[in-house]
């Protein structure tokens, strides 16, 4: 008999059969194909996997599906709505009644809460974020829609493993207008930010023999895995109030430095030491991995330039839109010194072929229509103003507050008093809910500092900027009402 359910149910809307195009995912056990379908359907239902709602196949796109008769699927449609576990309606197909699905087993709940992505960031002056919630939302919108209708039909297709031609031709330009950096657009070689980059050119100097890799003693501990997970050693570079300490650069094959603002301390390297650096590559033969880790963002005077120009055949530039824009577009690039481009090329393609082409070529029309520059330009007056309002707040809160580093990026580096430390004041920041990070999070193991914060005055949105600094005033001075600007 073919079904009457199928007669009964045509299962349409407006435009054609209702679920003809849906997939479902359903596995058939045993030779009685009725009574297993029957089976798995249930259970789906019973377990959750098909929540209440959901519309399935029409009874003939199913059975076309399983290889089955559409009379077949029909039985069980109309078995599984008489046990209550399906609906039909006509007009609206057959979906996964109101029913109760099976619970799983209870777990007991973690001591500690997670709070909300939204929550941390309130209550958060780590370092390393911009203002999230300042995201250009509508211009990035604006700049999306213009690249997408004006992409070729090639840009939908796979590509060229450096990146979009249109991005690396307005990174180019940009680069070279705002950071002084000398580079042709098929140098540029486009990845999925800061530590892919840093990835890519692991690997190439471990696959040319390179053991090891000079890194300052101060920074992020993820970079040091990044070269350690290539194959390679990160060896300690001192760094003093002058940036890096260039004259005891161990034997290495790469050197890695943030020049322009050095993470964490917050120190510039020095015109001198720039020098030694880029004459100690010419000398051995070693390329200097450049991280212009916010470079973009000097309060006291104009940001200094990238060291790329100084030698671009020996340094290696790299940049990101993670701090800028945000970590969510998940892109930077490489200016890459000729001599190393085929081999960087090769590892990128081996690592993801290429990138997301819409995401570049929305930050091209970014660039080129000059949304990225004036958004650059209205953070760095805003993460200014937060820099002064932080330092006028814990003036108030302490006698005489010791507060290192040039007036540039989005973090501070307090040093505490003798006899304060950095353990003890991160675990009362946290008591009052505050995230705060010490010095000794960003260190080399063996390397000694002064106690000190590092003060992120970039994480929290605008609203929650005060009571983050009010948290962090009372946690330094405990007992005494703070009011921080």
């Amino acid at each position: 008999m073919e079904d009457s359910w199928a007669n009964n149910h045509p299962e349409r809307d407006a435009s054609g059969p209702v679920g003809s195009g849906l997939d479902l995912h359903v596995e058939l056990a045993g030779p009685r194909v009725r009574a297993s379908l029957e089976t798995a359907l249930r259970q789906a239902v019973q377990t959750g996997r098909l929540a209440a709602g959901t519309r399935l196949p029409a009874s003939r796109t199913l059975a076309a599906d399983l290889g089955v008769a559409r009379n077949t699927v029909a039985d069980v449609y109309g078995q599984l709505v008489a046990e209550g576990w399906l609906t039909a309606r006509q007009g609206s197909g057959t979906r996964v009644a109101e029913h109760p699905a099976a619970q799983p087993p209870a777990v007991a709940a973690p001591a500690a809460t997670v709070p909300e992505p939204g929550e941390a960031l309130r209550n958060s002056l780590k370092a390393g974020l911009p203002d999230l919630s300042e995201f250009p939302r509508t211009a990035w919108l604006a700049a999306a829609r213009k690249a997408v209708t004006a992409a070729p039909s090639g840009a939908f297709g796979y590509g060229d493993p450096r990146g979009q031609p249109e991005l690396r031709a307005a990174l180019a330009a940009y680069l070279a207008r705002a950071r002084g950096v000398r580079a042709a657009a098929d140098q540029i070689v486009i990845c999925s930010g800061f530590t892919q980059g840093l990835s890519l050119l692991g690997r190439v100097l471990a696959g040319s023999g390179a053991a090891a890799v000079g890194v300052e003693a101060y920074g992020h501990r993820q970079h040091r895995e990044v070269l350690e997970a290539a194959g390679l050693c990160a060896l300690p570079v001192p760094v003093d109030p002058l940036g890096a300490v260039i004259s005891q650069v161990p034997d290495c094959a790469a050197l890695l430095l943030t020049p322009a603002h050095q993470f964490p301390l917050g120190v510039a390297l020095a015109p001198l030491r720039r020098n030694q650096a880029v004459a100690w590559a010419a000398r051995t033969g070693a390329v200097i991995i450049e991280d212009d880790y916010d470079g973009e963002f000097r309060y006291d005077r104009r940001a200094i330039g990238a060291m790329q120009a100084l030698a671009p055949e020996h340094v290696i530039y790299a940049g990101t839109a993670s701090k800028t824009l945000a970590p969510a577009v998940r892109l930077g690039w490489l200016v890459v010194p000729r001599r190393m481009l085929a081999d960087v090329l090769s590892a990128k393609e081996r690592a993801d072929r290429h990138g997301s082409s819409l995401d570049e070529l929305t930050l091209a029309e970014f660039i080129t229509s000059g949304g990225y520059d004036r958004h650059v330009r209205r953070s760095r007056l805003r993460y200014q103003r937060r820099r002064g309002r932080l330092i006028a707040a814990l003036a108030r809160a302490l006698p005489d507050p010791r507060i290192t580093g040039v007036a540039a990026g989005m973090h501070a580096v307090l040093h505490l008093p003798p006899g304060v430390g950095e353990a003890e004041i991160v675990a009362a920041a946290a008591a009052r809910g505050l995230a705060l990070d010490g010095m000794r999070h960003y260190r080399m193991p063996g390397t000694d500092y002064p106690e000190a914060l590092v003060i992120g005055y970039g994480t929290p949105p605008a609203h929650a900027f005060t009571t983050a600094v009010s948290r962090l005033c009372a946690v330094l001075q405990p007992g005494q009402p703070i009011s921080c600007p």
